[in-house]
């Protein structure tokens, strides 16, 4: 007899099996299947969404990712960087701004090439990240995609995951990898508790054209309630164009964002400081709210959390999917090391070992790094201006600075 709130107890004889099932179809779980099947590994994903195009992206996903220097390796690895390199715009410097009482901007640049003959990264939209993941993985031999099914309810046994979707149909997995989000139903399922910091702020998502020419530089601008920050993008009918995260109080962001187009343009040139002259929305405005997140625990019974179902940072420094994709390129050396192991306390709990401290110090860096931007008193303005300064003017922090950005050791 089964017992309450477990799955109930199938026969392997009427399950498919896989040996990994992925449960996000997100820009993480995307590559994540893309990262096993490269492996050799037999992969389910599922999601309860369709997949976001170019004609859906408009109404559903404004963001994008800049996929620093780690992480370009593991997507060149797994296949994918070869789709994504034609569109993607290099980051050959990022730039902190301070926007002064009168109007004026304090800048200081980083360069990548203080420490490497690369860009720090490449900008690329979420939803072209997503249609060519999943182009690449539609190819792949061993991979089955089940998009608009969700997971349901799982099973943990000694050997295999029993698992049944959302439109019925049942199967059996070695590892079950979470992807599915920071309201992730399969680490609530697994009992795994979660620490959520709200900062009353939200992100305003979109893309402008602007005058000016960005120089591939990525530029974070600071005054009050949290930075404005442009990112390069490719040219746009003709004109530069930069995608935009402009994080603010909440009020003050769903204020914004009911303005009409041409006085959000004006609202938003004024707080970039005039930087790339003149901006002009080019996308509807996405909101978003902003909180920092990370699960008491990165593994239960043949499941692994990663990406957002595991920690959820403000949008500072490109470190978000990052540290994704740092999360799966530890979960797939395992898998690819001992593959008899997949999934077994043993791999899981050298997961966890190697993962935990390194997103606890990014967790609760990015979140001061927060809380500082977020800092409208001029004495605490002046303080944020002096530090940035002294981490730009001595060259040896400088230097640690940026390779502790890209997850690199000083």
């Amino acid at each position: 007899m089964d017992r309450p709130g477990t799955a109930p107890y199938l026969p392997p004889m009427d399950m498919t099996g896989t040996d990994i099932l992925v449960s996000g179809g997100g820009p993480a779980g995307l590559i994540a299947a893309a990262a096993f099947a490269a492996e050799g590994f037999t992969v389910t994903l599922t999601d309860p969404a369709p997949p976001v195009t170019e004609e859906t992206a408009p109404g559903a996903d404004l963001r994008t990712t800049a996929f620093l220097q780690p992480a370009q390796a593991l997507l060149d690895r797994v296949g994918l960087w070869d789709r994504l390199a034609p569109h993607a715009t290099p980051l050959a410097r990022m730039a902190i701004a301070e926007l002064r009482p009168d109007g004026s901007l304090a800048r200081h640049d980083f360069d990548a090439a203080d420490i490497s003959d690369a860009p720090f990264g490449w900008n690329l939209p979420n939803w072209l990240i997503r249609r060519e993941a999943m182009a690449l993985l539609s190819a792949a031999p061993g991979v089955e995609l089940r998009l608009g099914t969700g997971t349901g309810a799982t099973l943990a046994r000694d050997r295999e995951v029993l698992v049944t979707l959302s439109d019925g149909a049942r199967l059996r997995a070695r590892l079950v990898v979470a992807a599915d989000g920071r309201n992730s139903s399969l680490r609530r399922e697994a009992g795994i508790g979660v620490h959520t910091l709200r900062y009353g702020q939200s992100a305003l998502s979109f893309a402008v054209t602007h005058p000016e020419p960005h120089g591939n530089v990525s530029t974070e601008i600071h005054r009050d309630g949290g930075p404005f920050t442009l990112v390069p993008l490719s040219d746009r009918d003709g004109a530069p164009c930069s995608a935009v995260v402009w994080m603010t109080r909440g009020p003050e962001a769903n204020r914004l964002a009911a303005l009409p187009a041409k006085a959000f343009s004006e609202a938003a040139t004024e707080r970039s400081g005039g930087l790339l002259g003149p901006l002009t929305l080019a996308s509807p405005v996405g909101v978003w709210p902003i909180v920092s997140q990370l699960a008491e625990r990165l593994t239960g019974p043949r499941l692994a959390l990663i990406a957002e179902a595991a920690h959820a940072v403000p949008p500072i420094g490109a470190q978000g999917l990052n540290m994704s994709l740092a999360d799966i390129a530890t979960l797939c050396d395992l898998a690819a090391a001992a593959p008899g192991d997949l999934g077994s306390p043993t791999m899981l709990d050298s997961y966890a070992r190697r993962r935990r401290p390194d997103l606890a110090a990014r967790v609760a860096g990015i979140d001061a790094l927060n809380r500082a931007s977020m800092a409208g008193a001029e004495p605490l303005r002046q303080a944020r201006a002096r530090a940035t300064a002294l981490l730009h003017d001595i060259a040896p922090l400088r230097r640690g600075v940026m390779r502790l950005g890209l997850g690199r050791s000083v």
